[in-house]
């Protein structure tokens, strides 16, 4: 039996397809289109329609280029099952003709194109490099894909798919979910979901904070959070600031509530989409005795404390947050960026070889990882 296992967080940025307007060259690009069809869904998931709200549904189908038809947008698509929201008679302008959301059935949807092969290849080789028994894996499509790219692309470049593959869909409508992937050995015995999970201003998660318990060959029960905290992309820097925090001060209820059940050996991963320092993350980390392990004495840095894009300071996002019983037990932590097009020419650090441009990057996110005694 070994005598130690490696816990690890990877946000992977889709593995087979993403959506289009997540794959500009700039995020300020897909910002508008994103922000739009999170609004357009918004409206049209009321109730009820007013006028202004009518008004603001056509505005926002021609911003998108689903005036013309159901197809017609570069980045979305219209998707009318039964009834009708719109009609587009001919020579006439397009009207909203549903009164609400019960007099038709549908949605804006994200269209998505396949991710570039090589880009897919270098995830894979992160994965089988960093070779982490217990995987947090962010931004993941569905189980389905996660499993075939575990079973197949892993296999491709000669890592050992994964033993067991769980994932949960969660709360964003655009396919990027969170997961966890385990070796032979560490057996995921129980899940429960906090998808559903409200306070009084709503639902709290974007996409879930599920609490998996993993049992490793000694027997010990590890019980692992996986989350993707609320993005500063769009929604205001304020409302955005706002949700995180909410979302960082229900997890730190669910693990008080897991440390009263007795259970000392908890992990939280992901990407929490700010920094340790931020008022956002303050309810987690200032407000709990989980410690990051890139605080550990045993982490190695490369000088650089980011693990998104470049790496700088200011980009140190991506986590692994341990329990004081766990923490003791660390006995090596690193970031690996080997899959991340660092700076313009991919040159601040090495990367693959086959590595020849920013689209053949495998993430933005750098993957982190721990060793800890069994």
């Amino acid at each position: 039996m070994p005598t130690t296992f490696r816990i690890g967080s990877y946000n992977v940025e889709n593995l087979f397809e993403r959506p289009k307007a997540m794959r500009l060259a700039t995020w300020e690009e897909g910002k508008p289109i994103l922000e739009q069809h999170a609004r357009i869904n918004e409206l049209i998931n009321q109730a009820q329609y007013s006028v202004a709200d009518k008004a603001e549904t056509l505005d926002l189908l021609t911003k998108l280029g689903l005036n013309g038809s159901d197809e017609g947008g570069q980045f979305v698509r219209l998707r009318q099952v039964r009834e009708k929201l719109v009609k587009r008679p001919a020579g006439k302008p397009v009207e909203v003709v549903a009164n609400g959301r019960a007099e038709w059935i549908g949605w804006v949807e994200l269209k998505t194109e396949p991710v570039d092969e090589l880009a897919m290849r270098h995830t894979a080789r992160v994965m089988k490099e960093i070779d982490a028994e217990i995987l947090g894996v962010i931004e993941a499509e569905n189980r389905i894909s996660l499993s075939r790219f575990s079973g197949q692309m892993l296999q491709l470049v000669g890592g050992m798919p994964y033993e067991r593959v769980m994932l949960i869909d969660g709360n964003d409508d655009r396919g990027i979910d969170v997961a966890v992937l385990t070796k032979a050995g560490f057996e995921i015995v129980n899940v429960k979901p906090h998808v559903d999970d409200t306070d009084d201003k709503g639902v709290i998660f974007s996409r879930d904070c599920p609490e998996f318990t993993i049992t490793t060959p000694s027997g010990e029960a590890i019980l692992l959070l996986v989350n993707h905290l609320k993005s500063k992309g769009f929604g205001g820097q304020a409302s955005s600031n706002a949700k995180r925090r909410r979302q960082a001060k229900r997890t730190a209820e669910i693990y008080a509530r897991l440390v009263s059940e007795g259970h000392t050996s908890v992990a939280v991963v992901g990407d929490f989409n700010d920094t340790p320092d931020s008022a956002s993350l303050a309810p987690l980390l200032a407000n709990t005795d989980l410690r990051d392990v890139t605080t550990h004495p045993k982490f190695v840095s490369d000088g650089r404390p980011g693990t998104f894009g470049n790496g700088t300071k200011g980009s140190k996002i991506d986590y692994i947050l341990l329990s004081p019983a766990l923490f003791a037990r660390v006995t090596n932590a690193r970031i690996f960026r080997k899959g991340v097009w660092g700076g313009k020419n991919g040159d601040l650090w090495p990367v693959y070889p086959t590595m020849k441009a920013k689209v053949h990057q495998a993430s933005d996110h750098a993957a982190i990882y721990a060793d800890l005694k069994l």
